[in-house]
Formats: C-alpha cells, structure tokens, sequence
C-alpha cells in the first residue's frame, strides 16, 4: 500500500479534487489518501478564532457566514448527481453547525480554537469521500482523530498510531482508496490538538511509517525538491534524487517544499518518500530513500531569521567546561542551535527562536562576556556528498561567494553539509552567486 498526500492547493477547487480522483484510482492501487484543508479554509477559520478571542461575536458570524458560502458555491461545482449533492450538504450543514456552536460558545479558549481550525480537514476529506462514492470508488474515510496521537511534548507516539491504525484496517479490508485527514490529532487528554510542525506531510510518514508504506508520495504545485529557490535564482532544476539525510538537511535549513520533521518516521523505517507535482503527474519528481548518487553538491537552501550570539569566556584560556554551561542555558529554555564555531576562548552560535533571547542573553553575562546579537542573518546551506577524503569542495564554495562578506562557517560536522551565515541583505546575492558558481 502507498500513501499519497495533497495539500491544500491540490484540493482547493473543485476540478482540482476531480483530478485527484483521476490520479489515485487510475493505477488500481490501494493507497491511504491524506488531505489539507481546501486552500485559504485554515487562514479563515483563524480570522474567526482570532474575532472570537477578541470577543467580536457579530464579526466571527459574518466571516463564518461567508465561508459557509464558498462551500455551498463548491459543492455545486463538484457534484454530478442530486443524491452527491444533497450528501456534501449534509455534510457542510453538520460541520457549520460545530461551528456555530463553538461561535456560541463561552469562555473561547485555545481548546475552541484547535476544534475551530481542524474543521478545515474535517470537511475536505468528507467532501472528498463523499464524491468519491458519487464516483463509484470503493473507498472509506479514516479519521485521523481515531489513530493519530501526540504526548505531552507534542510528539506523535508512532507505535501507538501504528497499533490503533492497524487495528482499524484489519476491521476494513479490501477498499482500493483510503482517505484521512493531515494535520490532526489527538493530544493526552483527548483533546483535538495538531501536529504543528509538518503538518499534513508529517501525517503522511507518519501513516507510511506505521504501515511501512510501499511509497509515501508528498504532491504539491511544483516538479519535486530544487537544487535552489526557484523564486529567487534563475535555472533552477529539479533534483532527482537524494538520500534521507541530504533530503533532512535542506528541509530544515529552508526547503520550504519539505518540513524536516516529515523525513524522520520514514526514515525509521525505511520508506521512500516521493515528492509529486500535481500539475505534471508524470514528471519523476524527487525521491527520498536510504541511497544517494555520486553527484558531490546537490542544492542549496536559506534559513531565514536567523540571530548570531557571540560569546566570549572571562576566564580565558584552557576555560575548562565553558561549552557545557553555555549550552546548559539553551537547553534551559529548550532553544535550539543551528550552526556553532569556537576559537580557544570564544564561541559562536545561532538561533532561530528568540523568544527567551533576552534571559538567555542575561544568564550567559554571568560567566561570559558577550557582544551585542546580529538580527536579521540567513544561514545558506549547501547539502551533497562531502566525504572527509573528498578535495575542491570547500575552495569551490569559498570562490563563489569571494564578492560577499561571511560571517560564519560550519564545515565538517556533517558529510552532507556546508553551511555559511551572511547578513540577510546578501542572501539573494549569495543563492544567485552559489547557483552560477556550483552548477554552472
């Protein structure tokens, strides 16, 4: 069995969602199909959180109303039959209702707020469903809120979602098509919660993790992984393939097409993951599996946002335990960090979370001296296969970006990764210069 994820472009209109019916049954075979909300239902199931939470009732039931509407105006566009119709309304009509209720509802918490925004994959996957019984398909809607679970640090317990999964196809054999929701979940106190990092693409390993998937096939509006932005650098090309932690290294440093949380349960257990583009079904898109090709540099990704920390030790040279008590004061507040380097009395670090920078900032004066942070960096990350005998690959690197001021560099802690800290005003400059200098 395979598992296919759309998101929320791919299902946003309704020839869209007949295309996709076309895509998943065409082959004959059995695949869990996760969906996102229709495209802009999450951001205006938001906007009504956001009016309840400011007590703006008569504001929320506007914006409800005129969501309400874009679904009727859908559902007429996507059926063919009375009886398909007269389905998807009873749907809508069930759904709405939660919503009024939870418009209704006093006080309106962040509890209302997580059952307002889940709707989004509640209705699109049921509307799907229910066409696809209009169409004949033998398929059956999973919830997702039946299987997939989270503990109290917000990570999905993969070999609880691999039993309740498990157990709820062994009652449900034989369909061709199986549809479930990305993105929700249920948290320790069954309560409706999310996924938050990854969303529906974490759904979508999660489910080929539990079930160790044939292939999991992540479809989206673009031909696969990029050797670069193709929104800032000209002549791009698609990447063919790449190894799980090539593949980790790009998401996480700023490959939006990918979160890097989705590779993990994959990867545990060895299932491909395929990135697809709906709008080219038969281009080969990326594959993401266990092996890696010969081709030393593959891509290239920016993380945004980053904030440089420039730490020096008072106690100066052979500052024995120095490392340890600087990052005892991340882990304090749970802060991750992304790049590091040390001279014998000084160290580096980055960050992309700066909600405690300030406490982080004071705890460090108490053993260290420290310079004023830079805001607003980018981290340029350059992923391929750099083994420790390989020669040319860092002078390459280095001679592309010779016109462009760098201030940091991590070279060595990965045999995948090169990765260098340039003010964000550069960082255009940087992918353009790196894309021309690497691959051309």
């Amino acid at each position: 069995m395979q598992v296919w994820k759309f998101g929320g472009t791919s299902v946003g209109k309704p020839e869209r969602m007949k295309s996709i019916r076309q895509l998943i049954t065409e082959d004959g075979k059995a695949k869990i199909v996760v969906l996102s909300a229709l495209s802009g239902s999450t951001n205006s199931l938001l906007s009504i959180s956001e009016s309840l939470l400011a007590g703006q009732i008569a504001e929320a039931q506007t914006k409800a109303q005129a969501l309400r509407s874009h679904y009727d105006l859908f559902l007429t566009e996507l059926y063919q039959t009375e009886q398909g119709l007269a389905k998807g309304k009873s749907i809508v009509d069930k759904e709405f209702a939660f919503i009024d209720g939870l418009i209704a509802s006093s006080p309106y918490g962040t509890k209302q707020e997580k059952e307002m925004v889940a709707l989004g994959e509640l209705l699109s996957t049921q509307i799907f469903e229910a066409y696809l019984q209009e169409e004949g398909v033998n398929s059956l809607l999973l919830p997702a809120l039946d299987f997939m679970v989270i503990d109290e640090d917000n990570e999905p317990i993969l070999k609880k979602i691999e039993e309740n999964l498990g157990a709820i196809l062994a009652k449900e054999p034989g369909k061709q098509i199986y549809i479930t929701q990305g993105f929700i979940c249920r948290n320790p106190q069954g309560e409706v919660d999310n996924l938050k990092r990854g969303g529906s693409d974490y759904t979508a390993s999660l489910i080929g993790g539990a079930i160790s998937a044939e292939e999991v096939q992540i479809w989206t509006d673009i031909d696969g992984m990029h050797n670069n932005d193709p929104r800032i650098v000209k002549n791009t090309f698609p990447i063919r393939e790449l190894s799980f932690a090539e593949a980790a290294e790009l998401a996480y440093f700023g490959a939006k097409i990918l979160h890097p949380s989705t590779i993990t349960p994959a990867k545990l257990k060895g299932v491909p993951v395929r990135l697809k583009n709906t709008m080219e079904p038969s281009a080969y898109g990326t594959l993401i599996s266990e092996k890696s090709t010969d081709i030393e540099i593959k891509a290239i990704a920016a993380k945004d946002n980053i904030t440089a920390i420039y730490i020096h030790s008072t106690r100066m040279l052979n500052a024995y335990g120095f490392l340890k008590r600087v990052f005892e004061v991340f882990e304090k507040y749970k802060t991750p960090v992304d790049m590091i380097t040390t001279s014998e009395v000084s160290v580096s670090v980055t960050i992309d979370q700066t909600t405690h920078l300030d406490s982080i900032m004071s705890e460090l004066r108490e053993f260290a001296e420290l310079e004023d942070p830079d805001n607003d960096q980018v981290i340029i990350c350059i992923v391929g296969n750099f083994w420790a005998d390989k020669e040319g690959i860092a002078i390459k690197v280095l001679n592309a970006m010779k016109n462009i001021p760098i201030r940091m560099i991590s070279y060595g802690a990965s045999e995948h990764n090169i990765s260098l800290l340039v003010d964000a005003k550069h960082k255009n400059e940087s992918l353009n210069a790196l894309n021309e200098g690497l691959f051309f």
